[in-house]
């Protein structure tokens, strides 16, 4: 089906029942997975899908529908309904489509690759097995929860009723392992995963498989540390944890609802001069690219913090007209309902250190390799969450540790990050390099 005809006709209909104005989204794609465990294979699954989302104004009353239902007839119930749904609405001032609409850009982000899309199920399956067997062969790994391996591909078409009629397509494809290791008597569990557009963003079967088991390997002997305050490392993995609390504190619909501890405080120092955040809806082959956001309007690398200076809010029209502000092609959409923020390909910048240097460096602290539990107020910037990880004395990792929180605040810890790695590396749409801040409370036994 030629979507984009079916999309012009739609918002024709919701013309001639009386929106002033309306937008569509149609997504279709296909799934595969597949997880193997103990080298069988426990499940393997294939599907596809395809819906519809329409959002409608009738002056600045705004209502949206989605349907899986192609069909014609139907499909014009939806359009007359969600215009009667949008006359029974309050007005908001603030609703509508973006102010300008950009025609949409030939650029070519490396989006779709259809390497994965070729390979042959069973050589989908064995390289799930590979990465599985390499981790259960090292010693003191003794079970498995799996390999899995999962890709996907997907076309999504845009249109409003400005004269905006954009499409694009995607894959991705990942790898990941869960091992599970045992050593007098304690059990623990960790994992490892590769992502990306296609085949050749992978890192082979086997490194996965090796790297999922000594992180597994590296849990084993884990115990408390009395309570103190010292330097706290977070390794990429967490510290992009760290990166996705800040997201969404410098989002527009944070600012409008009072829902930010940063919201007086553009255009100020809100973080280390180390830290700069970028977010880039372009990277190549990156898996947050795309040429336009979830409004028609180009996506773009924003650069919201700025040697640790708040420069811009993220915004969609929305919330830019809440604040303000302007819109940073930083709409998200789904078929189900109206935009909102969302990342692109969203990143700390790396710096120069290595990360080693980074834990040498500390005389005593906490190496962070996981987090527990969701104690992250971004209202107040209050930071409480539970973490794994090692001990550090001398510079030197000395023992695992496990059962510890560490607290402090956003607004502190921001600033006290003293150290920045250079192992800024991209395993999804989101990453960070090794940070470390200079001071947070440790509390163990």
């Amino acid at each position: 089906m030629d979507y984009r005809e079916l999309a012009t006709d739609l918002l024709k209909a919701a013309r001639a029942c009386g929106a002033d104005a309306a937008d569509l989204l149609v997504g279709e794609g296909s799934e595969f997975s597949v997880t193997v465990r103990k080298g069988e294979v426990e499940t393997l699954t294939e599907a596809g899908s395809k819906a519809l989302g329409i959002r409608v104004f009738v002056g600045r009353r705004t209502a949206s529908s989605h349907t899986s239902d192609f069909f014609w007839p139907t499909l014009q119930h939806l359009v007359e309904e969600t215009v009667g749904m949008a006359r029974a609405t309050g007005e908001d001032p603030a609703a509508g489509l973006p102010d300008e609409i950009v025609p949409p850009e030939e650029v070519e982000l490396g989006m779709f690759d259809a390497s994965a899309l070729e390979l042959p199920t069973q050589e989908r399956i064995d390289r799930a097995r590979r990465a599985e067997a390499v981790a259960l062969q090292t010693p003191g790994i003794v079970n498995s929860q799996g390999a899995s391996w999962g890709q996907g591909e997907g076309r999504v078409v845009l249109a409003n009723t400005m004269g905006f009629l954009g499409c694009y397509r995607s894959t991705s494809v990942s790898l990941s392992v869960v091992p599970q290791a045992e050593r007098d008597g304690q059990m623990e569990r960790d994992y490892w995963y590769t992502s990306g557009r296609g085949l050749a963003d992978l890192e082979p079967p086997e490194q996965v498989g090796r790297t999922a088991a000594q992180r597994t390997l590296r849990r084993l002997g884990a115990r408390q540390v009395p309570t103190a305050e010292v330097p706290v490392v977070f390794d990429p993995e967490t510290a992009a944890e760290l990166l996705g609390t800040l997201f969404s504190a410098i989002s527009g619909y944070a600012v409008f609802r009072a829902a930010t501890f940063l919201g007086d405080q553009l255009g100020q120092a809100v973080a280390s001069p180390l830290l700069t955040v970028v977010d880039d809806g372009r990277r190549l082959r990156g898996l947050g690219s795309r040429p336009f956001d979830g409004e028609g309007l180009p996506t773009r690398r924003n650069v919201p913090v700025e040697g640790g200076v708040l420069r811009h809010w993220l915004c969609d029209s929305y919330s830019a007209r809440k604040i303000g502000a302007r819109p940073t092609g930083s709409a998200r959409r789904g078929v189900g309902g109206g935009p909102s923020v969302g990342a692109g390909n969203l990143c700390f910048e790396p710096g120069a250190s290595k990360p080693e240097a980074i834990v040498g460096e500390v005389e005593r602290g906490l190496y962070v390799t996981d987090l527990i539990g969701f104690g992250v107020n971004v209202v107040t910037g209050d930071y409480s969450q539970g973490a794994v990880g090692h001990w550090i004395e001398k510079g030197r990792l000395v023992h695992p540790v496990h059962e510890v929180t560490i607290a402090g605040n956003l607004r502190q810890m921001l600033k006290d990050v003293d150290a920045v790695g250079d192992d800024l590396v991209f395993r999804g749409s989101s990453a960070s390099p090794t940070l470390r801040v200079r001071r947070m409370t440790v509390s163990g036994s």
